[in-house]
């Protein structure tokens, strides 16, 4: 009997210790499950100006970087109508919904982005894509050493490659119209570059401005008599209501110069032009190089300044202009309606 008690309380001591111990992992099992695992993933928010060509391709190049590295987005677009109070309210969702990095297209986009993050006093970094002058925008102290939480890529333009075009493909132009928004800092700071360059080729430049996109018609209507050609530009406003200035220019006879392929392809005739798509990639290795660990204030901004030449055949033909043997290389494109 003593030897039956004696393995009774041996068994009933081992299940009270195998207990004991089910239950600690029980716990911990409990603890575990109310915490999020820690997976490592990062997700970033696109926020774009409005929607036109150069700027979708652009967000299109910052998705081929962001896919490739297995990195999650969303994707906001700001209304042709509305798009900087849009990019403003988006911006402030953004950053309040906690996104491990805001990637902005445009310097309007790029502008809000930054506000947005400054005035919340958050440390989410901001890296901005096509944006022509980052310094004159406020968005960093200098392209080399940033100095803020924000980093990026410029699409400065090949203003001198532009005019060079320009003087290949129209021998005898005597003066030279641009339209521009005024309150748009890219659009300022390359008017400004454009006047140089139109100095040194001995051209008249013409400049117009107008306030909002709902100028833009009569604005164009008064500057067509007084020029021989009109060149673009990034300004968001007059690439996004382009329409408007190719028939009017093209009822007076005159070839419009864009600032990128998409906009020949429409009816521009010709292009010293950026790949936006390419630009668009470069941000978003620029990105992911931050999200990994590197810092957007140190990090140097990049001006992407590469063109390439583009005609479009089909106004070249229209408007009775040969391409030259000198531009063997040109790349030509003809006009795609929608």
């Amino acid at each position: 009997m003593k030897t039956y008690k004696k393995i009774l309380a041996v068994v009933l001591s081992a299940l009270l210790v195998v207990a004991v111990f089910a239950g600690c992992s029980a716990d911990t099992a409990n603890d575990e499950s109310s915490q999020p695992a820690d997976t490592g993933a990062k997700k970033v928010a696109i926020l774009q100006y409005m929607p036109h060509s150069s700027l979708d391709n652009c967000t299109q190049g910052v998705k081929n970087a962001l896919d490739e590295a297995g990195i999650a987005y969303d994707v906001q677009i700001g209304s042709s109508g509305s798009a900087d109070t849009d990019c403003q309210s988006y911006a402030q969702n953004m950053v309040s919904s906690g996104y491990d990095a805001i990637v902005a297209v445009a310097t309007p986009a790029a502008m809000s982005a930054y506000s947005a993050v400054q005035n919340a006093s958050s440390d989410i970094p901001v890296i901005f894509c096509a944006v022509s002058d980052p310094v004159a925008a406020g968005l960093v102290n200098s392209m080399e050493a940033p100095g803020n939480n924000c980093t990026g890529t410029s699409d400065a333009l090949d203003i001198a490659g532009q005019i060079q075009l320009i003087k290949t493909l129209q021998p005898e132009i005597k003066s030279l119209g641009v339209l521009y928004t005024t309150n748009e800092a890219n659009s300022i700071s390359q008017l400004k570059t454009l006047q140089a360059e139109c100095d040194k080729a001995g051209i008249e430049l013409v400049s117009q401005g107008i306030g909002e996109a709902s100028e833009l018609a009569s604005a164009s209507a008064a500057l067509i008599p007084k020029v021989d050609a009109i060149t673009n530009l990034t300004d968001n406003n007059v690439v996004d209501n382009m329409s408007v200035v190719l028939e009017q220019a093209d009822a007076a006879g005159i070839p419009v110069y864009g600032s990128e392929i998409e906009q020949v392809k429409k009816g521009c005739l010709a292009s010293a032009s950026i790949d936006y798509i390419a630009l668009g990639e470069k941000t978003g290795k620029i990105a992911i190089d931050v999200l990994n660990g590197q810092d957007a204030a140190a990090y140097p901004a990049v001006s992407v300044t590469d063109s390439f030449l583009v005609v479009n055949t089909d106004i070249a033909d229209k408007l009775g202009i040969t391409i030259p043997d000198s531009m063997s290389d040109v790349q030509t494109v003809t006009t795609v309606t929608e």
